[in-house]
């Protein structure tokens, strides 16, 4: 019988398994990263953790050596790093993984991994982070690996609403792995490194007979412009990292929390004279709202989501008086600022993520109404128009609304008013509030009167100002009780953070207070 191995041979064998992992793909794959402009996976979460806090699970997890193609083959802790630490002084859960290692291949302990890290963390209420650089499928599995997409799939699904999830698209992420990314919250895609696509061009090609590139077909412009499934792009990767480590600053760790509350020296009251002069006198001549959003937020910092992709509206998060707040709001110098399919759906998305975060949502309101014609209502404009319906009205997180000019028609609640959910109005001098703008009105009611009339034009023009002085200013409104004040526009911060004292607790009463249901039936 042979002797049992010393305690000085078991720590040696430790010593040299662990240096071979820690290898990943050998010294040359890592400099042919470099070399690419990229860090390697380790290098990766070596920058994104706190320095000395990260732990890493499953290090000696491999593949099944009888896989199909794959006996006697070294995957280097199964192509992905999972493990946990602190960012910025908080607990995060995140997953690398390791182009170096089989060229991050997605295999059955791969997504076992992948699997546990996500129940991991919504089991300790922490972020969830995942740094995707793969091949794709690993093919050589079959079944194995097409299953254990499905145990990906359902542990985020099961995490969602629980913990923030954010995906860093570091490398390839093509196949059915692509379904990962878009169901996190938020996407944050390299530029020149990053791509993410159901099928790469190959595929592409053998299938369907179309020849596009990569880049073309997978690349930042496909999903941050076209697609809306990018919501960050960044130049490399430290700066992925960088504003991952930004964009989680505003969250809470999970949905039991309150977002953090940061100190500032930003006056809560302070009055902002350059917004009383900024409207144009005509209604429809363009002003850039995110002079509006940073000219009210806290020290003017606005991290902003989705900023290429349906950019009639704006979204993203800033504080007031430290804490975290979303901004919802139009955009006049696009499209004067209208809701069309993709602007819903980027509105109801962003406003849903935050009531599930006890984010509080600001609205800034400037909207003539939902797109109009056939190519809109046949695409499906009211189903997706209700998106943003729903999001309010299911909300229960503070809801403020600001109404700076036009909010018209559907519109008028799509931007939030106070029967659809808000908790205070608010409506500037400027504010034009009605069923529909005056020309339009007038055109409707007193068509006849202004055909027969011997001077159309002139009886035209008197018709418009009539209905606009009747009904499109915003003293009706404050009448009826359905705008809250008309305030200058020059103390909106000091208006806001009054409103968010006020509301310092809605979410939590608010959520307690509701009939018990699974969930709205949402037109998806």
């Amino acid at each position: 019988m042979a002797d049992a191995k010393s305690t000085a041979e078991l720590i040696e064998e430790y010593k040299k398994k662990r240096a071979k992992i820690l290898e990943m793909g050998g010294a040359k794959a890592v400099e042919k990263r470099h070399q690419a402009g990229q860090l390697s996976a380790r290098e990766r979460l070596d920058y994104l953790f706190d320095p000395d806090t990260f732990t890493e699970i499953g290090l000696f997890v491999t593949h099944r050596t009888t896989a199909f193609g794959l006996e006697g083959k070294d995957i280097p802790a199964e192509g992905i790093v999972t493990g946990f630490g602190k960012v910025n002084g908080r607990y995060v859960v995140a997953a690398a993984e390791d182009f170096t290692s089989m060229a991050g291949t997605f295999g059955e302990y791969h997504g076992k991994k992948l699997s546990y890290a996500i129940d991991f963390a919504k089991d300790k209420g922490w972020p969830f982070l995942t740094l995707n650089d793969s091949g794709g499928a690993r093919l050589q599995e079959g079944m194995d690996t097409l299953e254990a997409y499905g145990w990906t799939f359902h542990s985020q699904i099961a995490a969602s609403g629980i913990i923030p999830q954010i995906s860093l698209l570091m490398g390839p992420c093509l196949g059915g792995q692509a379904y990962h990314p878009v169901m996190q919250d938020f996407i944050i895609q390299i530029k020149k490194t990053g791509f993410m696509g159901i099928a790469g061009p190959a595929f592409v090609k053998t299938q369907v007979g179309e020849e596009i590139s990569l880049e073309d077909l997978s690349g930042y412009k496909a999903h941050a412009i076209k697609s809306g499934q990018t919501h960050v792009v960044a130049e490399d990767d430290r700066d992925a990292l960088d504003k991952c480590k930004t964009l989680l600053s505003y969250f809470p760790s999970n949905n039991t929390e309150r977002p953090p509350l940061v100190a500032t020296n930003d006056n809560p009251n302070r009055v902002i004279p350059e917004l009383d002069t900024l409207i144009p006198d005509k209604p429809f001549d363009p002003y850039d709202m995110r002079i509006v959003i940073k000219a009210i937020v806290d020290d003017g910092v606005f991290f902003e989501t989705l900023p290429l992709h349906a950019k009639s509206v704006i979204t993203g998060f800033a504080r007031m008086a430290g804490r975290t707040i979303g901004i919802f709001a139009n955009q006049p110098t696009w499209m004067s600022g209208c809701l069309d399919l993709d602007s819903s759906d980027k509105g109801a998305r962003f406003i849903r993520f935050c009531d599930l975060f006890n984010i509080p949502v600001i609205a800034l309101g400037d909207c003539p109404g939902f797109l109009i014609g056939s190519a809109s209502d046949w695409k499906g404009i009211l189903r997706h128009g209700a998106k943003l319906l729903y999001a309010w009205a299911d909300a229960t997180v503070p809801l403020i609304s600001i109404m700076i000019r036009k909010s018209y028609a559907g519109a008028h609640y799509g931007m939030l008013d106070k029967s659809i959910g808000a908790d205070f109005v608010f409506a500037w001098p400027t504010a034009r509030i009605t069923i529909v703008g005056a020309e339009t009105a007038a055109s409707v009611i007193f068509a006849k009167e202004i055909q027969n009339a011997a001077n159309p034009e002139e009886v035209r023009e008197s018709r418009i100002k009539e209905f606009r002085d009747l009904y499109e200013s915003p003293y009706q409104s404050a009448e009826r009780g359905f705008t809250d004040d008309v305030i200058m526009p020059s103390d909106t911060r000091k208006y806001i953070n009054q409103a968010l004292d006020i509301l310092d607790n809605k979410w939590n009463r608010a959520y307690k207070s509701k009939p018990w249901r699974k969930y709205s039936n949402i037109n998806l």
